[in-house]
């Protein structure tokens, strides 16, 4: 964690070019997923949770808690007949039928 008047967790070290191989994006790619997920996602889910128990009370938590466990154990069960496939978003081109965009 970097405390610079704001604090934000820092990815360390220097992967190198084994993570455009592994992870088929490259260091900067990764470099940014890791601030979008790690210092504003995860960050921000917990200021909504704290904003709905400071506003509504902590009586809703193990219910929420509840609802989690079962999702996550659907999306497992899911995974594990193959039934759950994660599409990436689609432009208007591309719902379009327009197949000459590249990755």
């Amino acid at each position: 964690m970097k405390d610079d008047g704001l604090k934000h967790l820092v990815l360390r070290q220097n992967y190198g070019d084994r993570i455009e191989c592994v992870f088929g994006m490259t260091r900067q790619g990764v470099r940014w997923r890791f601030q979008r997920l790690f210092n504003e996602i995860y960050v921000e889910s917990y200021e909504r949770v704290w904003w709905i128990e400071a506003n509504f009370g902590t009586e809703l938590r193990h219910h929420a808690i509840t609802m989690a466990k079962e999702r996550i154990e659907l999306r497992k069960q899911a995974q594990k007949a193959g039934a759950l496939c994660f599409s990436r978003r689609e432009t208007g081109k591309e719902s379009a039928g327009s197949g000459d965009f590249k990755l």
